[in-house]
């Protein structure tokens, strides 16, 4: 039922209401947020948890459609090509900032197709390992892997996720013979991180903070510059020694270009008052998830930087998908 009325009022919009009225009146009716991925995962929760509170604050509804498929590309696209106003937002995570140097070809373009909101936050990546593996330090972990030669691998959810791109990173920084295993997602990956079939993995911190706190597999490091507040007591790849290995899975709010200015200041003053309440904060930190919730004009920036950051792992790794 909420479909049909956000179609409604849809067509209401398209027949004749100008851009002015809009940004006067908004929100006049529903609002769909796109998420690339399907129900339960960081990004799903993360855009439930703020939708749930922009519709008690504004009073209209804001309302979750998963459009997985194709690495996220799908919701992007159709993010893109949404009416510029308002009532269309993308709520993605990292793919946005890594697609465009691993697709040779994109329907979208991440400067020109979209106005930043924030980057609400994100979850550093880790460097897990079976309890197994005699390592207590990420520099016994190079080690060990020294050690064997043509014989470890690394887990990760998906070939282009960001744990994926820290692992090559890690292993084209360091030299390491080490073989990436792609997974359909952190759950498959994490398993055979405790089967010990991959020793090793690298996965979102968010997925694998319930099995670190129960010993099920030991965390060596994250990948953020600064500790996490979902586990304190774990060391940044710095701290460990392993210097220029910063690398998160970032959550973005975005409109399609040309929404009007000040719907994208309201949006982004809301979402900042609802990242800063205690409950979201809890939320927050029971998900392994570091708020940030950045001004637009701080977004754009950090995507630009994201993006050559991510563009050089996929250069010097070699990766590409057609």
């Amino acid at each position: 039922m909420t479909r049909l009325i956000w179609l409604a009022a849809s067509l209401l919009v398209v027949a004749g209401a100008p851009a002015a009225g809009l940004a006067g009146t908004y929100p006049a009716h529903p609002t769909r947020i796109l998420v690339p991925f399907t129900p339960g995962g960081a990004t799903d929760i993360v855009a439930r948890i703020v939708g749930q509170k922009l519709s008690e604050r504004l009073g209209q509804q804001f309302v979750v459609e998963n459009r997985p498929g194709a690495s996220g590309n799908i919701a992007i696209a159709l993010a893109a090509k949404a009416p510029p106003d308002g009532y269309t937002l993308l709520f993605t995570s990292s793919v946005f900032v890594v697609n465009p140097s691993l697709y040779a070809k994109l329907t979208w373009d991440p400067f020109k197709d979209f106005e930043p909101i924030t980057c609400i936050g994100g979850s550093p990546n880790s460097l897990l390992i079976n309890p197994a593996v005699p390592a207590t330090t990420v520099a016994e972990l190079i080690a060990w892997v020294r050690a064997n030669p043509g014989t470890t691998s690394f887990a990760t959810p998906g070939n282009g996720t960001t744990p994926h791109l820290a692992g090559e990173m890690f292993r084209t920084s360091y030299r390491l013979d080490l073989v990436s295993v792609p997974f359909g997602g952190a759950a498959p990956a994490l398993q055979s991180l405790m089967n010990g079939q991959t020793p090793i993995a690298f996965m979102t911190l968010s997925n694998a903070t319930e099995l670190i706190r129960g010993g099920n597999v030991r965390l060596l490091a994250v990948t953020s510059a600064h500790r996490s507040q979902a586990i304190p007591d774990a060391p940044t790849m710095a701290e460990a020694g392993v210097p220029d290995q910063v690398s998160d899975t970032l959550q973005f709010v975005l409109a399609p270009s040309g929404t009007p200015r000040d719907i994208v200041a309201r949006l982004h003053r809301e979402i900042v008052a609802i990242v800063a309440l205690p409950e979201t904060q809890a939320q927050f930190a029971s998900l392994g998830f570091d708020s940030l919730a950045n001004t637009p004009a701080e977004a754009a920036v950090q995507i630009k930087q994201e993006i050559t950051k991510w563009a050089a792992v996929i250069r010097d790794a070699h990766l590409k998908i057609e």
